[in-house]
């Protein structure tokens, strides 16, 4: 599951500061074939594209 950063984004440009609110850390979890082990996978992806994110193997 995703999670926006609710902490306040600090720049002068007020553009800038918006854009950023944009894009999340999105964090999976994926087994290794060889020990069957988990291992994770990190990832900054912009909010539009979590569900393609996460929808990959």
């Amino acid at each position: 599951m995703a999670k926006a950063a609710k902490t306040a984004i600090k720049s002068k440009d007020a553009k800038v500061a918006a854009e950023a609110k944009n894009w999340t850390k999105v964090i999976r979890a994926v087994r290794s074939s060889k020990s069957g082990a988990y291992t994770f996978k990190e990832s900054i992806v912009h909010k539009d594209k979590i569900k393609d994110f996460l929808a990959q193997k």
